[in-house]
This record gives structure tokens, C-alpha cells and sequence, in this order.
């Protein structure tokens, strides 16, 4: 006889709460690189440059030891040692110790950080958390203060001693011996080390950073007194020898003094240089932090320099006939360093490699542009040097594209009526759009940038294609009209497929942030599964993101009125966490709830939906199951016959719900 299965029990007991830094040990992943310890001491390293980014520190001396160890320590002002006025213990414990908690969130005046990297306050205590052993030694207030820490936990207090001769009168010295448990390699990678330092170095005139490497002796010093043109030139040069410039380097700063739109303080600074051929160099922080993968900062020096550009090229009237700039066009042969000082900047993740603030673009771009445009009309010759240039860029853009055509054949569909096309003929640059209802549908047709993206407003919830034949799936007209309009037939995973007639390099999924919406998107992500997977393999289909609340902040201090977007409850939370302990009292801010697309006006649905620079636009890959694994589990769920099968399933499945309590 069969004993039957035991299913785990789902009761109120059955919910963990995580303390302390339990989350980090439980995944470390969603708080740092794990592939190896470098940005677990990256933190440690940003914390003192945001010493030297405030004046408050001269040195920054990072030491590799023989055991795997690092030591950084600066001479800033030291972390405070005294008893923190609510919790009763030391602040240099509760830094280390606790999520969220640090010297950063305060950005009104008489705070001790205006402008940092490391906001989320997270940073040293993942560190601490991932650290088999961390030492801290403050030097403050004329003594000398160590505390040190195994896996996240205190194991020597804080003890307090007098200064030996020959020891500093403040600053902060940290040594971390890695916990290599949760890493994928032991090594700090070298040259990725020695070029975050470089940088520091480079974004802290007058700074000093050093890095030793005890195991060889050698020692490395770096101090820049001609910041980011020296830079910029120095990598351009160590790449390609000589550096020979279409015009001289355009490089600038500009901060705000608080009379616009923009903190006090606020702004940018920039190196940019045009080549004609070579290696590119592109570099960006924010608040010293570097951003690997760009983000709105970025955007913003793109958008200026473009429209400087196109200002000038206008104006000159040197546009031959039939030809269109783009961004692209104006940014292809660029090399740039961008440094850009944001009060509260909003990071993507904890590891920071992109800035996700949309204020952000307004800032750069504002700066960025004027400058660039009134040298260019004040020596025509070299702005007519950098438009030939420009202009080579958007005719072999377009030749490529006429290539690409003629391959396409000459049937044409009739498209769909409903569909508001793009003027664009570029595959990999055009966008569709398959947005939820009419009302919505208007709002994006309004929003969008007509040049690349195109909609298509579907009525009601497609039909579950993952049961009908494919020969009567055109009765269906919602999905006629998808297929029509993305120019690919439906076909089988594996077969020969046509994809010359595609139209549209990313077909973007759009429905509510509601259960609603979600179910729609299943039902699309089903059709495309079952009957266009080509798509899907080859990366055409995204699923769009857009927020449920708004969040308007009043004005406070230095800070002008802000905006925050946020995709659940989860994230409004985190915002309104944010706010308090940005110092905002309760009722300082008002929370509007999005029913539906149709509520966005044509503004909000571009700025946090459909602008490249500020969306969140999540791409449909296959997954870790596999293609056939998939299919069998798109079977149980989305079948006619499978009600027993789905019951069984979430009945098994039930208890790993994640739940945040």
C-alpha cells in the first residue's frame, strides 16, 4: 500500500523575519558581486573618498596583504564612537552592524554627507556581513578606538586607548579578511582595483590614493592635478598611442547655487573628445561612484551634446537633403569622462553600476548643451569639421538600413488600422508597443517618440493561444492584428523561420501594474511561447514596467520638490522609509494610486514607461528550465484539462512564498 506524501505545513509559524544581516548571508548576491571580494571592499573605499569628496580627508591608503586581507584607511574625521542617542550603542557598531543605518541620509543642512556615493546605507555593513573577520580602527577626539567584528557579529567591543606617538589625530583605518564562502574566486581582480583607486584619484583633486601590494613590494601612487582632461587623455593615449582629435577637447563644469530647479550644489563636470577612428574611452560616476553601465547621467551628456550639435548644424544649414540626425549619430565617435554630483541619487541595485534618478538627464543635458553650442558658433571651421563627421555617421547608418530593406522583399501587408506606426524603418531601433485598452492606448500614442515606437491598443484579454490550432488563430483579431503588425508568421520552435519581415527590434508588453494587467501579460508571454518562440529566442520581446503610486515629496532645505515612482507596495515602502529618514515628517509627502494606464496622462506614461533613459523595460528570456521543461509547465498551467494537475502543483508549491512581513 502507497503511503501518501506529507505535505509541510503553511502556518503562521512557517514565516521567517530575517535580523540583523541575516538577508545578506541568506543573498549576497542581491546586495554585491559575488564573483569576487572586490566590491565588498569597494565600499569601504567609497566611504573614504566620500571624506575626500567633502574636504574632510587628504589620503587614501589601500594596502593588499600577502593573506588576502586589505586595509583602507584616510585620514578624514573618523566615525563617531559615542553612544548613538536612541538605540544606546556605539554608532561605529551600528554602522557595521545594521542595515540601512549611516551618515548619509541626513542631506539637509548641517548634514554630515550633502553629496555621497554610498546612499542606501547598506554598504559597510555588507561588507562586515560577508567578512570572516573586520577590524576598525577611529582615530578621534585624541584617542585611538578599535572594535572588531567575525561574520557580521561583535566579538572584541570597543575599547578606547591613548595615541602612540606617531599616530594620526583622526581618521579611520579598516582592514577586511573576505569570508571566501561566498565568493566565486578569492583573487581581487588587479586591474579592476587599480583603476577604481585611479579614478578616486582623479575625481578628488588634491587627494592622494595609494594602493600597496604587500605580497611584491609594489606600491602605486596616484594624485591628479588636471582631473578629468588628463584622464581622458592619458587612456585615450595608453590605448592608441597619439590622440588626434576632429576638434579640441570640450570639457566643463557646472553646478547649481540653488536659484533653478536643482539642489544647491547639484550639476556635472565633463571631458569630451571626438575621433575620427580608435578606441573609445567612457567613463561616468556619481558622487565618485562609478557607473559601469551609464544610466540617466549619461543620458543627459548624450542629449546635450546632441542637441548642440543639431543646433549648429541647423543654423549652418549643413543637413544634406534626405538625411536625419539621431543621438546616435552625434554620439558614436565620443569618448567622455562625466562626473555628476546628484543630492539624492537613485541607484539600480545595491552594486550601483547604473543611475536610475530621472532628474538626472534635465541636469546633465542643461549644462552640458550651452557651452558646446556657443563654441561651435564661435569657430564655425571646427564646428563644421565635427558636423562632417556627424553627418558621415547618420548616412552610413542609413545605407546600412537600405541594405537591410532590400533583403525584406517587396510584399507588403496591410497593416493593421489600429496601429500607429513608427517613422523609423531601423529594425534594431524600432519599438511596438502592445498596450492594454484604448484609453491607454491614446495615452502612449501621445507619449511616445514617434520616430521608434509604435502602438498597438488591443481591446479586452487576448485570447489563451496555447491550445488552438495555428490555422484558426487569425479568427482570434487581436492576435491577426499582432501578427500583421510584427511581420513574422506564427511558426514552431526549432523549424525554419522567416524573421525578414519583422518590423520591430523590441516588441514591448504594456498592461496595468495590477493582477489584471499581470494576467494579460501571461496570456501575450503564452502566445509568443507557443506560437511565435523565434521571437523570444532572439530577444524581440520585453515586458514594460510601469509604477502603481506616485509619490510627491514637498520641498525641504536645500532639496526642491520631488517626484518618486514606485512599481508595488514594496518600493513605496522603501520610498517612504527613505523620506523619514531623509527627515521628512509624516504628511510631508501624498501618495497617488495609478487604477490603470488609462489614468497616466501622455508626460508620466513617457517619463516612467516608454523613455529608453528612464524605464524599466524587462526582457523574456527562456530561463533555467529549458525549452522542453517549459513547455510542459506552461502545459500544467495555462492547459484546459489541467485543473488537477494546477492543484496539485500550488498545493505542493505553496509553502515557498516568499513573504515580506
Amino acid at each position: 500500500m502507497a503511503v501518501a506524501k506529507k505535505t509541510p505545513e503553511y502556518s503562521e509559524a512557517s514565516i521567517r523575519v530575517l535580523k540583523g544581516l541575516e538577508p545578506v548571508k541568506q543573498r549576497p548576491g542581491m546586495y554585491t558581486r559575488t564573483e569576487s571580494p572586490l566590491h565588498i571592499v569597494q565600499e569601504v573605499i567609497d566611504n573614504a573618498a566620500d571624506e575626500g569628496l567633502g574636504g574632510h580627508a587628504s589620503r587614501i591608503d589601500v594596502v593588499q596583504h600577502s593573506d588576502g586581507r586589505v586595509t583602507v584607511e584616510d585620514d578624514g574625521r573618523g566615525i563617531p564612537v559615542g553612544l548613538h542617542p536612541e538605540e544606546g550603542v556605539p554608532v561605529v557598531e551600528i554602522v557595521f552592524t545594521r542595515l540601512h543605518a549611516g551618515g548619509k541620509f541626513d542631506k539637509g543642512a548641517g548634514g554630515a554627507y550633502n553629496f555621497s556615493g554610498g546612499l542606501h546605507g547598506v554598504g559597510v555593513s555588507v561588507t562586515n556581513a560577508l567578512a570572516s573577520r573586520l577590524e576598525v580602527t577611529v582615530f578621534r577626539e585624541g584617542r585611538r578606538h578599535a572594535i572588531a567584528f567575525s561574520d557580521g557579529d561583535v566579538i572584541e567591543p570597543l575599547q578606547s586607548f591613548a595615541l602612540a606617538r606617531g599616530e594620526p589625530k583622526s581618521g579611520t583605518r579598516i582592514t577586511v579578511t573576505p569570508n571566501l564562502g561566498y565568493f566565486d574566486q578569492a583573487a581581487i581582480p588587479k586591474d579592476e582595483l587599480i583603476r577604481l583607486l585611479r579614478s578616486k584619484a582623479v575625481l578628488l583633486p588634491g587627494v592622494k590614493v595609494s594602493l600597496t601590494f604587500e605580497k611584491t613590494g609594489e606600491v602605486m601612487h596616484w594624485r591628479y592635478d588636471d582631473g578629468l582632461r588628463g584622464y581622458l587623455l592619458e587612456g585615450l593615449a595608453g590605448a592608441d598611442g597619439d590622440v588626434d582629435p576632429v576638434i579640441p577637447i570640450y570639457e566643463g563644469a557646472q553646478f547649481s547655487q540653488g536659484n533653478d530647479s536643482f539642489a544647491e550644489g547639484e550639476g556635472a563636470a565633463w571631458v569630451v573628445l571626438w575621433t575620427e577612428s580608435g578606441t573609445l574611452l567612457r567613463e561616468s560616476y556619481v558622487n565618485l561612484i562609478p557607473t559601469s553601465a551609464g544610466g540617466t547621467h549619461e543620458a543627459g551628456l548624450r542629449e546635450g551634446l546632441y542637441h548642440a550639435v543639431k543646433s549648429f548644424i541647423e543654423v549652418q544649414g549643413l543637413l544634406p537633403k534626405g538625411v536625419k540626425l539621431l543621438p546616435e549619430d552625434v554620439f558614436a565617435r565620443v569618448s567622455f569622462v562625466l562626473s555628476a554630483k546628484v543630492l539624492d541619487p537613485q541607484f539600480q541595485g545595491q552594486i550601483k553600476e547604473r543611475l536610475n534618478s530621472r532628474d538626472a538627464v534635465k541636469l546633465v543635458a542643461g549644462y552640458s548643451r550651452p557651452a558646446l553650442e556657443l563654441w561651435l558658433n564661435q569657430h564655425v571651421d571646427s564646428g563644421k569639421k565635427l558636423a562632417e563627421l556627424v553627418i558621415r555617421q547618420a548616412q552610413a547608418r542609413l545605407k546600412s538600413v537600405q541594405k537591410i530593406e532590400k533583403r525584406k522583399g517587396s510584399g507588403v501587408a496591410v497593416l493593421p488600422g489600429k496601429l500607429t506606426d513608427c517613422e523609423s524603418t531601423e529594425l534594431t531601433r524600432n519599438e511596438l508597443f502592445l498596450v492594454e485598452g484604448d484609453s491607454a492606448g491614446g495615452s502612449a500614442k501621445m507619449g511616445r517618440d514617434k520616430n521608434f515606437q509604435a502602438i498597438l491598443p488591443l481591446r479586452g484579454k487576448v485570447l489563451n493561444a496555447w491550445e488552438t490550432e495555428r490555422d484558426r488563430l487569425f479568427a482570434n483579431n487581436e492576435i491577426h492584428d499582432i501578427a500583421v503588425a510584427i511581420g513574422v508568421d506564427p511558426h514552431f520552435s526549432g523549424g525554419a523561420v522567416d524573421l525578414s519581415g519583422l518590423r520591430y527590434g523590441k516588441i514591448c508588453i504594456l498592461s496595468d501594474a495590477d493582477v489584471d494587467g499581470s494576467h494579460i501579460q501571461v496570456l501575450l508571454l503564452t502566445l509568443f511561447f507557443r506560437h511565435f518562440p523565434k521571437l523570444i529566442e532572439m530577444g524581440h520581446v520585453y515586458v514594460a514596467r510601469p509604477p502603481l503610486y506616485r509619490v510627491d515629496a514637498a520641498a525641504r532645505g536645500k532639496k526642491p520638490p520631488q517626484k518618486f515612482y514606485a512599481l508595488d507596495d514594496g518600493e513605496l515602502l522603501a520610498i517612504e522609509d527613505k523620506l523619514k529618514k531623509d527627515g521628512m515628517r509624516e504628511g510631508g509627502w501624498s501618495i497617488s494610486r495609478f487604477k490603470g494606464l488609462g489614468e497616466m496622462n501622455a508626460e508620466q506614461l513617457w517619463e516612467t514607461t516608454m523613455n529608453p533613459d528612464t524605464r524599466r523595460l524587462h526582457p523574456i528570456t527562456l530561463g533555467a528550465l529549458g525549452f522542453d521543461a517549459t513547455v510542459l509547465r506552461m502545459t500544467m498551467l495555462m492547459g484546459k484539462g489541467e485543473a488537477s494537475a494546477r492543484r496539485a502543483w500550488l498545493e505542493e508549491h505553496g509553502n515557498e512564498v516568499e513573504a515580506d512581513v
